[in-house]
C-alpha cells in the first residue's frame, strides 16, 4: 500500500469470496486481480449470516457454502494465492467463525498460509481483546471499521487498534455497487484523520474508475467488492481480469 501511494494516486483493494464458484476458480480470480493492478486482495470467508454484505456478495457466499466450502479451506486459498503473486492477502470474516475455529489457531493458520491479516466488520475494538492479543503475537494486521454513524470515541478506538489501515465505510447499509459513492465518505476519512489515522481505505459502493480516482483524492485506498464478484459470476476469471484493469486505471490518473 505504501508503494501504491508513493507511485500512484493510492492503492486499490479488491474483494472476492473464497470458494466462489469453486475453490480453484476463486484462487485464479484473486490472482487475476493482482496481475491486473490490484494492490491488496481481500479474500472473503463465506458466512451464512452476512449482515453487511449486499445481494451480489450474499449470493456468491451462499453458492460457495452450498458447494461445501469449509472454514479451513480459506487457508488453502490464501496459500495458493500467495504462492503465485506477491501482494498482501487479508481475510475478511465475521467474528463468529473465528471464535468457533479458535482465535489463536485461526491466527496461526493465517500466518502459515501467508496471509497478512484480518478485516473484521462486526468486531469492535473494545470487544476484540482476544484477536488483538493474537495479532500482536503473530504480527498480523487487524483492520477495524469506521462508519458515518461512528462516535468520535469509536473512531479513536478504530485508529488506535487497527494495524495496516482503517476500513472507512462510505455509506450506511450493505455492500453493493452504486452510481455515486456517498459524500459521507469524505467526512468519515476527515474524522479518521483528525483521530490520527495513518492509512485509511474507503469501501462500499465503488464501481467505476472515476469513483476510484475520486476516493483516492482524499483516502489512501479504494476497496472494490461487488463489481468484481459480479464480473466473476457473469464473465468468469477473464471478466475479473478485464474489470480490474479498468478499475485500477483510476489510480493512475493525475
Amino acid at each position: 500500500m505504501d508503494t501504491a501511494n508513493a507511485e500512484r494516486a493510492g492503492a486499490v483493494v479488491g474483494y472476492l469470496p473464497a470458494g466462489f464458484p469453486d475453490l480453484r476458480t476463486s484462487v485464479d480470480a484473486a490472482v487475476a486481480l493482482a496481475e491486473n493492478g490490484v494492490d491488496v486482495i481481500e479474500l472473503g470467508l463465506p458466512y451464512s449470516d452476512p449482515v453487511m454484505d449486499g445481494p451480489v456478495i450474499q449470493r456468491a457466499a451462499e453458492e460457495s457454502l452450498a458447494n461445501g466450502f469449509r472454514v479451513a479451506q480459506v487457508f488453502d486459498a490464501v496459500d495458493q494465492i500467495t504462492s503465485r503473486v506477491d501482494v498482501p492477502v487479508l481475510v475478511m470474516t465475521y467474528w463468529n467463525p473465528v471464535l468457533r475455529y479458535g482465535v489463536d489457531r485461526f491466527a496461526d493458520d493465517l500466518v502459515a498460509a501467508g496471509a497478512s491479516g484480518l478485516i473484521t466488520p462486526d468486531l469492535i475494538p473494545d470487544e476484540g481483546r482476544a484477536w488483538i492479543d493474537a495479532s500482536e503475537r503473530t504480527g498480523l494486521d487487524r483492520v477495524f471499521l469506521a462508519a458515518p454513524s461512528s462516535t468520535d470515541t469509536r473512531m479513536e478506538q478504530a485508529v488506535a487498534s487497527s494495524r495496516g489501515f482503517v476500513y472507512a465505510v462510505s455509506t450506511m447499509g450493505v455492500t453493493g455497487a452504486r452510481v455515486g459513492v456517498d459524500t459521507a465518505a469524505r467526512t468519515v476519512v476527515s474524522r479518521l484523520r483528525d483521530a490520527g489515522v495513518e492509512r485509511t481505505c474507503v469501501g462500499l459502493g465503488i464501481s467505476t474508475a472515476d469513483q476510484v480516482a475520486e476516493v483516492l483524492e482524499y483516502a489512501d485506498g479504494a476497496i472494490i467488492g461487488s463489481a468484481f464478484v459480479r464480473a466473476l459470476a457473469d464473465l468468469g476469471v477473464q471478466g475479473v481480469a478485464d474489470r480490474a484493469a479498468d478499475l485500477t486505471s483510476g489510480a493512475r490518473r493525475g
